[in-house]
C-alpha cells in the first residue's frame, strides 16, 4: 500500500499511467470488449486489468492520478450505442459524473462510433479491461499535463 494512492490502482496500471505522456490515450473497456487482441496493438502491447471494478469505479481511480487534456475536444470519448448514438448508457453516465467531478465543470465526452472506437483503441497507449458487465462500458481518456507549482 502507498499513502495517497487509490488502492484500486495496481502496480501495472500505475506504471502505465506514469509512463504515458501528454496527449496519449488510455482505454477503459468492459468485459465484452476485445481487450486482449486490441491491447496487443497498443504502445504498451499488453492488456492491463482492473477486475471486479465497474467502469465508473475504474475511471474514478484512474482520474485520481491522471490529468485530462481539456485543451482539446476529444479529452474523453465514449463508444456510441449502435442504434442510438445520442443515448448515454448508465455506465457511461457514471463516468461522465466522475469526469465532471474531476474537472470541476460539466465537460461532456464526445461520442465515437463503435468501429471507429476500435481504431482509436488500437492506436492508444494502453487498454485496461474492467469488470464492467453492462453494455457499452468503453471509454477513452486523453492524458493532460500536471502544471508546475505556482
Amino acid at each position: 500500500m502507498l499513502k495517497g494512492i487509490d488502492p484500486r490502482l495496481n502496480a501495472d496500471v500505475l506504471y502505465a499511467l506514469r509512463a504515458m505522456g501528454h496527449g496519449d490515450v488510455l482505454i477503459l473497456a468492459d468485459t465484452n470488449f476485445p481487450s486482449d487482441s486490441i491491447a496487443r496493438e497498443t504502445v504498451l502491447g499488453e492488456l492491463l486489468r482492473m477486475d471486479n471494478l465497474s467502469l465508473g469505479d475504474a475511471a474514478e481511480a484512474v482520474l485520481s492520478v491522471l490529468p485530462l487534456d481539456t485543451f482539446v475536444e476529444d479529452f474523453a470519448g465514449r463508444m456510441e450505442m449502435v442504434d442510438d448514438a445520442n443515448t448515454l448508457p448508465p455506465c457511461q453516465a457514471e463516468v461522465q459524473t466522475v469526469i465532471n467531478a474531476a474537472e470541476g465543470a460539466d465537460r461532456p465526452m464526445i461520442g465515437i462510433e463503435r468501429f471507429a472506437f476500435y481504431d482509436v483503441a488500437k492506436d492508444a497507449y494502453a487498454v485496461i479491461q474492467t469488470g464492467e458487465r453492462r453494455f457499452y462500458g468503453c471509454i477513452m481518456l486523453r492524458k493532460g499535463v500536471v502544471a508546475p507549482d505556482a
